[in-house]
C-alpha cells in the first residue's frame, strides 16, 4: 500500500468496493490538490485511525447492497470522527448501515438524470442551481435517509439523492460526482474536502518534488545510483527527479534495442546528456536483438527473448558502475493498486526493464509510485523536459518487436518504423497529440495482399492503424479520426513505404481488445 509517511500532506482514503469509479474518485481527489489514495473495502476501522486520514470516500461498485456477500465496510467506521461521503453504492451503504433504507425499485437510474435541490448544506450550497444534471448508474436506490441526516436532493427515482448529517460528518450522495457529466461535481467534491474533511490543498507538483528529492536524498546518501531509461515518460521523469536531489551520483543506461521509433534513441541521448547534464550510458545493441529474434514468431516468447536480453546487457553496463546500490525504477501509483499486493511495485518495475533478476544486488529507488499518469507529466514539465519527452504516447517495452506480426527482423523494423512516423506525423499536423492516449502502426508482416500500383500488380503488406482515447489505459476506445486525416495517412504511407500496398483502421475498443496487438 502506497504511503506518504510524513505531515506535509491531508490524505483522504478511497474506499475500493469493486467498480470502475475508485481510480477516477482518487484523481479527482488530487485535482483538488488534496492526496489520496485507494483501500480495500476489507480495510478495518483500526487500519484506518492509524492512518489518521482527514477523510474517507466510499466508492461505488457493481452490486447491489442485498445480494448476499456484497462488499461491505467495518461499521466502526463511522464511530471514528472522520468525515466520510459515499457515493452510489458508498450512500447505500452509509444509508443501509446508519438506519435508513435502500430499496428495489421497479426501474433504476442510467446516465443523466435531473437533480432538484430541496436544501442546502454542506454539500449543495445556497449558490448552487435550483436544478442539476448529473450521471447516475445504479437499480436499487436510497427511498429513506437515516435519522439524523437532512435529504437536500432528490431525482424523481432517488427521494434521497443527496443527504447530510453535517454533525457526524458524514455524507451521502446516489450520484458520481466525479463524472464530468455531473455538473458541479467536483465543487461538490472540494466543499467535502475542504470545509467537511479541512483538508488543506498543499498537494501540487512543487510540494511533490520537494517531498521526493528530500526523500532519494535521505535513502541513497553518497551512494551511486543507476537508471534504465526506456525512452518513455516514466523512466524519463524518475531519472530526472532523482537527478535533481543527487545529481552527478546517478548514471542513466540507455539500451538501444533497434526497436524503437524513428529518431527516438537520438532524442534520449540529446535530452539526457547534452540538456539535462545527466552521465548517460548509450548501448547500442540492435544486432544482438535481431539475431536473438530470427525466426520468434510467438508473442509471448518474443517479450520473453527481448526482455531476457535487455537483462543480460544492463548487468553487463551496470557491473561496470562502481559502487551502484541503488536502481530507479518508473513504477506509478496505477500500477500499485492494480495488481492489489505488497509487491505491486516489484512486478511494474520487473515489467519496465523487461523482468529484473531476483537475484540483482540492488535497492529500489520509485519517485512516481504515488503518481497518476497526467501527474507525472506534470512534474516532468515542472522539473523542465521538453514536451517531447514529457507528452510522449505509451510506448511497450519491448518496443516495434509487438507492433510486427510475425518474425521481427531489422528490414520489417525499419518498415515500420516509417510507417509508424507517418501517423505520428499527420496526428500532430492535426494537432491531436493530446487528444489520443496512443496511436501507432502495425505491421502485419506475415500478411500479403494483392494491389494495384500504376498499371503493375503488387504483392504487399497491410499496415493496421490504431488509435485509441483513454484516461489510464484499464479501458479504451477507438479514436473517431477524421475521415480526410486517415485519408492522409493511408496515401503517405502507400506512396512513401515502399513494400505496403493496403492501410487498414483498427475500431476495437478496450475490451475486449487490449490496446497493443501482442
Amino acid at each position: 500500500m502506497t504511503q506518504i509517511d510524513d505531515g506535509s500532506f491531508d490524505t483522504v482514503l478511497v474506499v475500493d468496493f469493486g467498480a470502475q469509479y475508485a481510480q477516477l474518485i482518487a484523481r479527482r481527489v488530487r485535482e483538488a490538490h488534496v492526496y489520496s489514495e485507494i483501500v480495500p473495502h476489507t480495510i478495518t476501522a483500526a487500519e484506518i485511525a492509524e492512518r489518521q486520514p482527514a477523510g474517507i470516500i466510499l466508492s461505488g461498485g457493481p452490486k447491489s447492497v442485498h445480494v448476499d456477500g456484497a462488499p461491505a465496510l467495518d461499521t466502526d467506521v463511522y464511530d471514528l470522527g472522520i468525515p466520510v461521503l459515499g457515493i452510489c453504492y458508498g450512500a447505500q451503504l452509509v444509508a443501509r448501515d446508519l438506519g435508513g433504507e435502500v430499496s428495489r425499485t421497479d426501474r433504476g437510474e442510467y446516465g443523466r438524470a435531473e437533480l432538484d435541490r430541496v436544501g442546502s448544506g454542506v454539500l449543495l450550497a445556497n449558490d448552487e442551481p435550483e436544478q442539476l444534471t448529473v450521471w447516475m448508474s445504479h437499480f436499487d436506490t436510497i427511498t429513506q435517509a437515516p435519522e439524523g441526516f437532512a435529504v437536500t436532493g432528490r431525482t424523481p427515482a432517488t427521494p434521497a439523492a443527496v443527504m447530510e448529517n453535517a454533525e457526524r460528518g458524514i455524507f451521502g450522495v446516489q450520484y458520481h460526482p466525479e463524472v464530468v457529466h455531473s455538473q458541479h461535481g467536483q465543487d461538490l467534491l472540494k466543499r467535502f474536502l475542504y470545509d467537511a474533511a479541512k483538508c488543506r490543498p498543499t498537494w501540487t507538483m512543487t510540494s511533490i518534488i520537494e517531498h521526493e528529492v528530500e526523500k532519494v536524498r535521505a535513502q541513497v546518501g553518497s551512494a551511486r545510483v543507476i537508471c534504465a531509461l526506456s525512452g518513455g515518460v516514466d523512466s524519463a521523469v524518475a531519472a530526472a527527479l532523482v537527478h535533481k536531489a543527487i545529481g552527478p551520483q546517478l548514471t542513466c543506461v540507455y539500451v538501444d534495442t533497434g526497436l524503437m521509433r524513428e529518431g527516438e534513441s537520438d532524442q534520449v541521448v540529446e535530452t539526457f546528456q547534452r540538456n539535462q547534464g545527466i552521465e548517460l550510458q548509450h548501448v547500442r545493441a540492435a544486432d544482438r536483438f535481431f539475431d536473438r529474434l530470427a525466426g520468434v514468431l510467438d508473442p509471448e516468447e518474443k517479450r520473453k527473448v527481448i526482455g531476457e536480453l535487455f537483462i543480460r546487457i544492463f548487468e553487463e553496463v551496470s557491473g561496470g558502475i562502481d559502487d551502484a546500490k541503488f536502481l530507479v525504477q518508473g513504477t506509478l501509483y496505477p500500477d500499485v493498486i492494480e495488481s492489489g499486493t505488497p509487491e505491486a511495485a516489484k512486478i511494474k518495475s520487473h515489467h519496465n526493464v523487461g523482468g529484473l533478476p531476483d537475484d540483482m544486488d540492488f535497492e529500489l529507488i520509485e519517485p512516481l509510485r504515488a503518481l497518476f499518469k497526467d501527474e507525472v507529466r506534470r512534474v516532468g514539465e515542472e522539473l523542465g523536459l521538453p514536451p517531447e519527452i514529457v507528452w510522449r504516447q505509451p510506448f511497450p517495452g519491448p518496443g516495434l518487436g509487438v507492433r510486427i506480426i510475425g518474425e521481427v527482423t531489422l528490414e520489417r523494423a525499419d518498415l515500420l518504423r516509417k510507417a509508424d512516423a507517418i501517423v505520428r506525423e499527420e496526428i500532430k499536423r492535426a494537432d491531436l497529440e493530446r487528444d489520443i492516449w496512443q496511436v501507432f502502426a502495425v505491421l502485419l508482416a506475415d500478411v500479403r495482399s494483392v494491389g494495384v500500383m500504376g498499371d503493375e500488380r503488387t504483392y504487399g503488406h497491410p499496415i493496421v492503424i490504431r488509435a485509441v482515447t483513454s484516461d489510464d489505459a484499464m479501458t479504451a476506445d477507438w479514436a473517431r479520426l477524421p475521415y480526410d486525416l486517415l485519408e492522409r495517412m493511408s496515401n503517405r504511407i502507400i506512396n512513401e513505404v515502399q513494400g505496403i500496398n493496403r492501410v487498414a483502421y483498427d475500431i476495437t475498443s478496450k475490451p475486449p481488445g487490449t490496446i497493443e496487438w501482442e
